[in-house]
């Protein structure tokens, strides 16, 4: 049930402005090199991270982030994920968690939405959900979240 709630949310939500998804280098459970070409903004992030409308994290994440009532508990709590995970492996979670859990309900946001063959709208045909800056201001957000 949660699945297909997600699975609605998403179709709602606006793909990566356009972005065609670039090449990436996985090596372990880690993406080592930015997706945007530098560092992110934090203070991005965390908005990026707030606004259920885009990166709907807050629908199954809880974390240090505002409007606690609406945190979702079908996923970790972030609190501290900066601590335990480095940057490269929170990007990686980030861009295509099912890497490393494929029956996670978390979508893969900087993977190409119809690469499987899957069906898809339009406007999602060849985009990824956030384009690569966004994953990097949200990487930036949370790696600073260390306790």
């Amino acid at each position: 049930m949660a699945c297909l709630a997600l699975t609605g949310l998403l179709r709602a939500a606006t793909p990566g402005a356009g972005e065609e998804a670039r090449s990436y280098a996985v090596t372990g459970d880690t993406i080592m090199e930015p997706l945007a070409g530098g560092k992110g903004d934090p203070a991005r992030g965390a908005a990026l991270i707030s606004d259920r409308q885009r990166s709907l994290c807050t629908l199954c994440h809880s974390g240090p982030f505002p409007d606690a009532h609406l945190h979702g508990t079908l996923a970790p709590d972030l609190t501290g994920v900066g601590a335990r995970l480095s940057e490269g492996q929170i990007r990686l979670r980030v861009v295509d968690m099912k890497r490393l859990a494929p029956n996670t309900i978390m979508p893969a946001y900087y993977r190409i939405a119809d690469e499987e063959g899957r069906r898809v709208a339009t406007v999602w045909r060849g985009k990824p959900i956030l384009t690569g800056a966004d994953i990097e201001d949200i990487v930036a957000y949370l790696t600073t979240l260390k306790g």
